[in-house]
Formats: C-alpha cells, structure tokens, sequence
C-alpha cells in the first residue's frame, strides 16, 4: 500500500501542533494562571484562548489510553505511515499522543477507538492465538489489510473497517499537522520575496547595467 501518498490527499485536521507537545501546554497553563485575570479574554501562541490552553494541559495530565493499548496504536499508525526516505514514521512525528490528546479532547472518540483495539486483538486471536502486537509484521499486514479498503472488505470485518478508518483519519491530522508531516508537505508557509534586482533581460532591452 502506497499509505504515505494517499494520506497527502486527505483534508489536513486544523487542530493546533501544541497538542502533540505537553511541556509547552503546561508552560501556558503556569505563565497565564500566575500572570493573567481569570477574566482575561487574552489569546496565546497558536491563536487560542487562555481557557483553551488551560483546558489543553489539563488534559495532557490525563491519561485514558493503558500502555497496551498506546503500544497497539504504535504499531498500527507505523503501518499506516512508516518511515521512509521523504520523512520520519508517524511515531516519530508524535501521532500515538495526538491520538492519547484528541480522545481525551474528543470523548465521542473512546469508545470506537477503545472497541476496535478490542476487536483488533479479539481478530488476532482467533487467526494466529496472539494479540496483534504479538504477530510477525506479515500477519499485522494480513489483517490490516482486510480491513483498510472499504470497498473491497467482508461484511464480517466492518466493525474493523470503521475502527481503520478512524485510526487513518487521526494519523493523518495527527502526522501532517507535526513538523514532519509539515516538512514532508514540503509546506513552508508564508514567505517574503527576495528581490533579486532587475531581471537580466530588461536591463539589457533598455541598454542599462547594474555596473
């Protein structure tokens, strides 16, 4: 599966790169508690409200995914964008605590999220007797496989199915809103004009020189 460049067509999430970083939250949180009124309709780095990037650390200091769980995700989002030699994977990038971020931010979110992990491991089970961390990458491969193109996957898998499609939709917002992901973009952003002087051309039609 060629994951990378199809996930670059996909509508880029507007969630802000603080998620992915707890200590700058946490800065915000002490700077603007210690500094600023309650009151205070004051926004900070990223274009958000004092209360949003309250609200953000306290969240980060929150925990909902379980260490099996994290590691599962790992190795699924590794799957969906792996390293290669345009940029890093999507752990590298930070995706598995985006993802531990925006279920915590989003709870409509656990419960699909938390079921298809379930699912996951219930599949792998029933297929090869291990949890799905526990497989050779062939056989993590063989079942994602069959649940990662909608059209083409048994009605006995869409409960996989839907849980895949989460899990590509919060790798991608989470990969492509990281710096990798931005840098794999190639994206810089705004950028002012270098003037260059006078293209060559013209000053040569109007017989003038830079000499």
């Amino acid at each position: 599966m060629k994951r990378r460049d199809s996930l670059k067509a996909l509508t880029l999430s507007s969630l802000g790169l603080t998620a992915l970083n707890p200590q700058i939250a946490m800065a915000e949180q002490r700077d603007l508690e210690t500094q600023l009124p309650p009151e205070t309709p004051v926004k900070v780095p990223g274009g958000r409200l004092k209360e949003e990037a309250i609200r953000d650390a306290k969240l980060m200091q929150q925990k909902f995914l379980t260490a099996p769980e994290m590691a599962t995700i790992k190795v699924l989002v590794d799957i969906i964008i792996p390293a290669d030699d345009k940029g890093g994977s999507a752990t590298q990038a930070g995706v598995p605590d985006f993802i531990e971020f925006i279920v915590k931010d989003m709870p409509q979110n656990q419960v699909p999220l938390r079921g298809g992990l379930k699912w996951l491991d219930l599949e792998s089970n029933k297929r090869f007797t291990k949890n799905f961390t526990l497989l050779t990458k062939a056989q993590q491969l063989q079942i994602v496989d069959d649940i990662a193109y909608p059209e083409k996957a048994k009605p006995m898998h869409s409960q996989g199915v839907a849980f895949f499609n989460l899990m590509r939709n919060l790798t991608a917002s989470g990969y492509y809103t990281s710096k990798i992901g931005i840098a794999d973009l190639g994206y810089v952003g705004n950028t002012p004009n270098v003037w260059e002087g006078v293209p060559a051309d013209v000053l040569k039609q109007y017989g003038l020189s830079y000499e």
